[in-house]
């Protein structure tokens, strides 16, 4: 496969770089690990009320994603979905991609490219795993909510203390027939607000507590608790939500030769990386004073496409005019 601009990481700031370089005319793939667009939004907050997108006072999650796809569609951007960029080589001072299957054994793919940007949030990421499903085989337990409603009319535990464990029991308030939140200390890492929020709503929150066993067979049916000062306890459910965080990691990247700091790519005011025509943009990059916000991210992914279109084609303008002037 050949393209002019090979974008690794399908969030917000890969999103907005697909749209910005088929602005610039150039051609693009977008690759990601996960099998769905839209990173960390898609797969730990797809309901959640973002707010500091510039112009949108509120924007859920999962309507940013389509919003963002949208707005590419235009020029006809590939994506390659659950799939891994393992290895970067240069072949005549041009990157090229090895990609991977993320989720096994598959045919590699080859991909010639003018440039590289790289958009992958905090790298790869995995769900940290609920020590008391380990030996449950059956269906139920999930580690992000991508769709409410496959949630409606059931009876959903929650296990965590943190913002996406209270999300969650707000999303699914209403349309669960019972939530309740598991946590095993005192102490929330959530915001304040949150935790007000779902108590004022009755929905139980149960702290200081441990799933000691997940019980059914094909499906969850129950789980099981040690609660301090209490002793067991019983909970029903049709599902159990372990929104215990994530752990990033680099993966394959960290063994490019990039310039890191610690799992951030440190890139200069172009957004280039130390290699040659790889960039950088959102939560990934880093150079002083860098703010991680979905709004930083998308003015670094304008910078990069600008000036990666500069090295694929040195004739070309840095500042192609604004959108406003090619519809």
């Amino acid at each position: 496969m050949t393209v002019d601009l090979a974008i690794i990481g399908a969030g917000p700031t890969g999103l907005y770089a697909a749209y910005y370089a088929g602005f610039r005319g150039l051609s693009t793939l977008v690759v990601d690990a996960l099998p769905e667009a839209g990173g960390q939004i898609t797969a730990m907050y797809p309901e959640k009320q973002i707010l500091d997108v510039a112009g949108l006072p509120s924007v859920k999650g999962r309507d940013l994603v389509a919003d963002l796809l949208r707005q590419a569609a235009p020029f006809e951007p590939d994506y390659l979905l659950g799939h891994r960029a393992e290895r970067l080589e240069h072949v005549d001072g041009r990157p090229v991609l090895h990609l991977a299957p993320a989720d096994g054994p598959g045919q590699d793919t080859r991909v010639e490219a003018q440039a590289v940007l790289i958009t992958g949030g905090l790298g790869s990421f995995s769900p940290r795993p609920l020590p008391a499903a380990a030996d449950f085989h059956g269906a139920g337990i999930v580690y992000f909510v991508p769709e409410l409603a496959a949630h409606a009319g059931q009876d959903v535990v929650i296990v965590g203390g943190g913002d996406s464990a209270f999300d969650w029991a707000l999303a699914l308030h209403g349309i669960a027939r019972s939530t309740a939140v598991v946590h095993r200390r005192e102490r929330f890492r959530a915001h304040k607000a949150s935790v007000e929020r779902v108590r004022d709503l009755g929905i139980p929150v149960i702290v200081n507590a441990q799933v000691t066993a997940i019980h059914g067979t094909e499906r969850v049916t129950g789980v099981a608790l040690d609660v301090k000062d209490e002793g067991a306890r019983e909970l029903p459910a049709d599902a159990v939500v372990a929104a215990l965080g994530f752990t990033a990691d680099l993966g394959p990247l960290g063994e490019w030769g990039l310039d890191l700091d610690h799992r951030s790519i440190g890139v200069d005011t172009t957004m280039a990386t130390n290699l040659p025509r790889v960039y950088a943009a959102g939560d990934i990059a880093s150079y002083p004073g860098k703010i991680k916000l979905i709004a930083t991210g998308f003015g670094e992914a304008a910078t990069a496409v600008n000036n990666a279109a500069v090295a694929i084609d040195p004739d070309a303008h840095l500042f192609p005019g604004h959108s406003s002037e090619n519809p």
